[in-house]
């Protein structure tokens, strides 16, 4: 099975809560209210600054395809 590498997700204990969900390494979890990651993977050692620039990417990635998803779920109303 083809996974996407960003999925919106959200629960019913939750109501007022978004959540995005990346599936590839490293995966987490972002609350998109709180900005609050939950990380599923561990790392070897402290984030370099590689790592870092490429956390900071991901996020920037997961923002827009919330901000598309989003954005088609309106035009669709």
């Amino acid at each position: 099975m083809q996974t996407p590498k960003f999925l919106i997700a959200d629960n019913s204990d939750y109501p007022e809560k978004m959540f995005i969900l990346h599936t590839e390494f490293p995966r987490f979890l972002l609350d998109i209210e709180t900005e609050e990651l939950e990380w599923y993977d561990e790392f070897e050692e402290e984030p370099d600054m590689e790592l870092e620039e490429e956390i900071t990417e991901l996020l920037k990635l997961a923002y827009a395809f919330f901000d598309k998803e989003m954005d088609s779920y309106e035009e669709e109303e």
